[in-house]
């Protein structure tokens, strides 16, 4: 990976980061969402649980299906997902516009429930306490720069599972700091790098 060009030029001369370029969703996404800041428990617990759905799969996968997991999961609302049932379950495991794994499903349900006796801004004040000093990081030039894991990925992995999150690996807890803005892995050519993304 070491010879691949820093970023590649998509259909409308911008330069983009490579994985960018291979769908149409993915520039949508690479664009308009990867990297940039998100805040608030919802929409940190939705970024979470689908991170978590996409473990072994590809995220494009994901990404086609989050309508239909917006829908099944009440829209990520914390307090809604803690107080589904026995029969939501069965429901969600019986929905084909999710990904329908058992092991997921009861995990974010169960991380619903954990996260519903928090203090409101506890998910956001945690997971942005693990965002890096962007000094220390430099724009990555090719893909084979930017890694997995981090020492901050597997703290922040630790410390949702000592507070009893399910399915919060490092490598999870870092798709979810490269998603969510805790870092920026735009190339450093890459046309978002200069956008809201984290700008420099």
């Amino acid at each position: 990976m070491s010879g691949e060009p820093a970023a590649a030029v998509g259909p409308d001369g911008a330069p983009r980061c490579p994985w960018a370029l291979s769908t149409a969703d993915y520039v949508t996404y690479h664009d308009e969402e990867w990297g940039r800041p998100v805040h608030g428990d919802d929409a940190l617990f939705e970024r979470l649980s689908l991170e978590a759905f996409q473990s072994g799969l590809s995220w494009i996968t994901i990404l086609r299906r989050r309508p239909g997991f917006r829908a099944a999961f009440a829209d990520f609302k914390i307090s809604t997902v803690a107080e589904f049932t026995g029969t939501d379950r069965e429901r969600l495991l019986a929905d084909t516009g999710i990904i329908r794994n058992r092991a997921k499903i009861d995990a974010t349900l169960a991380n619903a429930r954990v996260l519903a006796g928090w203090e409101p801004g506890d998910l956001d004040t945690l997971i942005w306490s693990h965002a890096p000093d962007p000094a220390t990081r430099p724009a990555p030039k090719t893909l084979a720069e930017v890694p997995a894991v981090t020492p901050e990925s597997t703290g922040l992995s630790k410390a949702l599972k000592k507070q009893g999150l399910r399915f919060v690996g490092p490598t999870t807890a870092y798709a979810l700091m490269q998603a969510c803005g805790l870092v920026n892995d735009h190339l450093e050519t890459c046309v978002a790098r200069r956008g809201p993304a984290g700008g420099g």
